[in-house]
């Protein structure tokens, strides 16, 4: 059966070539630049596709070789400059091939990979890592396996927090009469493009005022209080303004949040707060799945960028890596009708609405 996918799949089969190619993994500043002097050497890339196989990448820098070891015996090895071949092939065909959002083939690269044993897009994880490395630390001098996740600016914009019901926040809208339930409830898709800026328009016109009550799902409130006891506070905050206000991006939440100062602190404390959601949401914490606080993709973030260059943020540059989610990442409307939200409903004498969580890169 052909491989197929989408630009981020087939983004992550070029970082592994662009990786096994280059033998170095480049971090980035804040905007994405790469800094020439800092980076981590790659001793070999690990794949596990199927349970009790497992194929490491190594490279030989003496004989300029990718050396590949099936359960730690050596199968086969092939000349670094075929992955780099390769992988300026597979970064074109992307753009050729990828005109749309949907899922493609590349018959070039699915043979040559194929013929390196991988027969899978995405490497089968448990976690939130996309790939596995084994990397020497200049600093330390240890080699570490770590996992990345990859996120490619070749596609769409990918989600940092998925929507579901469990990013569902209950606010309490007081000052709301009654009778307008069913008006601004029939505000729907089939009378405007905007049903949920028109309700929440609708709300405030009304005269009805959003107080936060609680978050809909025990898990996702738990793992909020891991990052900070007031964390739910402070997202539903940014939620507010941005539906009430629509103001989309997370730097520019985070000023309207220290305009609001609801848990009267100082400014840097919600930005440090903000930051710690992104990471968490980057590396390891998942709404509807208890979470024991570590980083999954401990690693850190590895980025494919328009002109195909790779960086990374990795977990020894904390600062840079917040900073950038901070700065590139935004909130998002979701559907309503898979999510359960945007619609007023009473319980126990009092009105309430849903309002739900989504955090997308721009």
């Amino acid at each position: 059966m052909a491989l197929s996918g989408n630009k981020g799949e087939w983004s992550e089969i070029y970082v592994f070539l662009r990786l096994l190619a280059e033998g170095r993994l480049f971090a980035a500043d804040e905007q994405q630049n790469r800094i020439k002097n800092v980076f981590l050497p790659i001793i070999k890339i690990l794949r596990e596709e199927t349970a009790g196989s497992k194929y490491e990448y190594r490279l030989n820098q003496e004989t300029s070789e990718v050396v590949i070891f099936l359960n730690g015996k050596k199968i086969f090895s092939l000349p670094v400059k075929i992955f780099n071949d390769e992988a300026e092939r597979l970064f074109s065909d992307i753009y050729r091939c990828g005109t749309g959002e949907g899922a493609f083939e590349i018959p070039g690269t699915e043979t040559f990979i194929k013929s390196i044993f991988i027969n899978k897009l995405k490497a089968p994880s448990k976690d939130k890592s996309d790939i596995t490395i084994q990397i020497h630390d200049i600093n330390t001098g240890f080699e570490n396996i770590v996992g990345f996740s990859i996120k490619s600016d070749l596609g769409s914009p990918p989600t940092l927090l998925n929507a579901s019901k469990s990013t569902n926040f209950i606010f309490e809208v007081k000052g709301l009469p009654e009778a307008e339930i069913p008006v601004i409830n029939s505000i729907d898709k089939d009378t405007t493009k905007t049903k949920i800026i028109d309700r929440i328009n609708a709300i405030k016109h009304k005269g009805g005022e959003l107080v936060f009550e609680k978050i809909a799902s025990k898990k996702f409130e738990q793992n909020l209080i891991m990052i900070d006891s007031q964390m739910a506070i402070i997202a539903a905050e940014m939620l507010k303004v941005f539906y009430c206000k629509h103001i989309i991006k997370c730097s520019q939440l985070a000023e309207e949040v220290i305009k609001i100062n609801p848990l009267n602190q100082r400014k840097e404390f919600y930005i440090h707060k903000i930051k710690e959601l992104l990471c968490a949401s980057a590396l390891g914490m998942k709404p509807a799945t208890v979470w024991d606080g570590k980083e999954e993709a401990n690693g850190g973030y590895i980025i494919v960028k328009k002109d195909g260059v790779i960086v990374a943020y990795h977990i020894y540059n904390r600062n840079l890596f917040t900073d950038y989610l901070f700065q590139n990442t935004q909130l998002v409307q979701p559907g309503t009708t898979k999510n359960d939200y945007c619609l007023l409903y009473k319980e126990n004498g009092n009105i309430y609405i849903k309002l739900n969580l989504q955090i997308r890169f721009i």
